[in-house]
């Protein structure tokens, strides 16, 4: 598990909260790649984009038409923060498959954060547009009036247990995914160890690797996509909680 050890950038010591360490610089180059995608690939605004700008275009795209799909059309005022997180965790996800590099989703310290800012903001929203309205969120009006607390319970309980299933799913799925690759590395140099054993086992590792990296691949997009759709599921039980 070396691979998701939080390490100093410069020097040795304990990591206290002011410490630059690698997480930093990922985090760090994740930022720049949005930036070099998103403002410099695309600033071009060609009538035939170029591949920088189609891959900006399509990723607007997406979370745009995600948005709008499920929040309604009052929910894309808040696109811009979807995208964001968006943006943030695919790129993270995706610079984390790179050799050597670091998975900074595959922290929970990193994913419940995010999940908490969705959390909170969604809540606070939901607040300040329905008022003490909000509530009827975990009064099922269309259940038996006899079970409607049991289900007010159950939706309470579920309601604040998002932030937690948000931020673990995204960093268990990176962390396992990763830790799988670097199981079937360690077959690998079995042929220098034993050569009649390893002639087979070897090459069976490696194509394991390189199917579980493909694998990898989809699953960083599929989980970046997971936590903004759920995002705009808690956004849109912010905006109609009557529904």
């Amino acid at each position: 598990m070396d691979q998701f050890q939080v390490t100093p950038l410069f020097g040795d010591g304990a990591v206290e909260w002011f410490t630059i360490t690698n997480v930093t610089l990922w985090m760090g180059l994740t930022v720049l790649s949005i930036v070099a995608l998103l403002v410099f690939g695309a600033r071009g605004r060609a009538l035939v984009p170029t591949r920088s700008q189609s891959m900006a275009e399509l990723a607007y795209g997406l979370v745009y038409k995600m948005v709008e799909d499920v929040t309604g059309k009052d929910g894309v005022v808040y696109f811009p923060y979807i995208m964001t997180v968006f943006m943030f965790i695919l790129m993270a996800n995706f610079l984390g498959l790179l050799p050597l590099a670091f998975t900074t989703t595959s922290h929970i310290a990193v994913t419940a954060v995010l999940a908490l800012a969705v959390f909170l903001a969604v809540t606070v929203l939901g607040f300040v547009k329905n008022g003490f309205g909000f509530l009827s969120l975990f009064w099922i009006s269309s259940a038996p009036l006899i079970l409607r607390p049991i289900l007010a319970l159950i939706e309470v309980i579920s309601y604040f247990v998002r932030p937690v299933s948000h931020s673990i799913r995204l960093a268990g799925n990176m962390m396992a995914g990763h830790a799988v690759i670097k199981v079937f590395a360690a077959f690998a140099p079995l042929v220098l160890i034993s050569t009649g054993i390893g002639l087979v086992v070897t090459p069976l590792s490696i194509l394991a690797i390189t199917a579980i990296y493909a694998l990898e691949v989809l699953v960083a997009f599929i989980q970046a996509y997971v936590f903004a759709i759920l995002t705009c599921v808690y956004l849109r039980d912010a905006l109609h909680p009557h529904h």
